[in-house]
């Protein structure tokens, strides 16, 4: 019964084909942790991986740490677009 209601309300609204264009504090503190905790993950792998004597555990901390890297470099490329972004779309606000 509950679930009938929830799929009614959720077809009144309908979906978001797009995210809006700003960004919320809580979006952006979220950000902030998902770029933090992929920094971490990815030394930490660097680190141990440093001091690790077996071949095959190496290249594979080696592997997970550039995965980390890589996260982190998206999200940050993600953040930047969407800097670049919001001030064309404010100027266009204003005409």
């Amino acid at each position: 019964m509950q679930q009938q209601g929830f799929n009614q309300q959720q077809q009144q609204q309908g979906t978001m084909q797009q995210p809006p264009a700003i960004l919320s504090t809580k979006d952006l503190s979220y950000i902030n942790d998902m770029l933090s905790w992929n920094l971490l993950a990815m030394k930490k792998a660097h680190f141990t991986a440093m001091h690790c004597q077996d071949s095959s555990i190496k290249a594979t901390l080696e592997k997970c740490g550039q995965m980390h890297q890589r996260h982190y470099e998206k999200i940050l490329h993600h953040l930047q677009e969407h800097l670049q972004t919001q001030p064309n779309q404010q100027n266009q606000q204003m005409m």
